[in-house]
C-alpha cells in the first residue's frame, strides 16, 4: 500500500472513492453554474425562485441559490469522504435528500413561491436519478480496501 505524507496509509475503500468522485462532481457544477456560456442565458439568473432563466448546459434552471448549494454539497462531501463512515453518511444520506428533493419538486406548484431553489423538470428527474444511485452506493458498496486478501477472523487464529 502506497504510505502517505505522514506515514499513514493512503488506500481508500471503494464507497470513498465514489463518494470523492461524486462530491467533486457537485463542486464542479456548482462552479460552472456561474460560468456565461455553460450556463445558458446567464443574465437572467436571479439570486432564488422560479423566474431565474438562467440554465446550465441550457437545461438545468439554475440560480445563484442553486449553484451555491451545488458547491457547498460538494465541498462537504470532499470532506466527508475523507473517512469511511464519512462517505457513506455523504452518499446514503445525499441520496435520501435528493430523494426528498425529487418529491417536494414534483409536489410543488413549479410557478409558486415554494419553488425557491429553482427546480424545473429536467432538474427533478436527475434528481431521482442522483436520489437512487447515491443511496443505492451509500449502502451497498463494500468496505474493501483492496488489500489482497480476505480480513483476519479471530475464528480463523490458532
Amino acid at each position: 500500500m502506497a504510505r502517505g505524507v505522514r506515514g499513514r496509509t493512503s488506500a481508500r475503500s471503494t464507497v470513498q472513492k465514489v463518494a470523492l468522485a461524486a462530491a467533486a462532481v457537485f463542486t464542479l457544477i456548482g462552479v460552472l453554474g456561474f460560468v456565461p456560456g455553460i450556463t445558458s442565458h446567464y443574465g437572467e439568473m436571479t439570486f432564488a425562485g422560479h423566474h431565474s432563466g438562467a440554465k446550465l448546459l441550457g437545461l438545468f434552471q439554475v440560480s445563484v441559490l442553486h449553484n451555491l448549494v451545488h458547491l457547498l454539497f460538494g465541498l462537504v462531501g470532499l470532506v466527508l469522504a475523507r473517512r469511511l463512515a464519512g462517505a457513506r453518511l455523504f452518499l446514503a444520506g445525499g441520496g435520501a435528500l435528493y430523494l426528498v428533493l425529487w418529491l417536494y419538486g414534483f409536489a410543488i406548484d413549479r410557478e409558486s413561491a415554494a419553488n425557491f431553489v429553482p427546480i424545473n423538470d429536467a432538474d427533478n428527474w436527475l434528481h431521482l436519478f442522483l436520489g437512487f444511485g447515491m443511496l443505492a452506493a451509500g449502502l451497498l458498496l463494500n468496505n474493501e480496501m483492496g488489500a489482497g486478501g480476505r480480513p483476519d477472523t479471530p475464528i480463523d487464529r490458532p
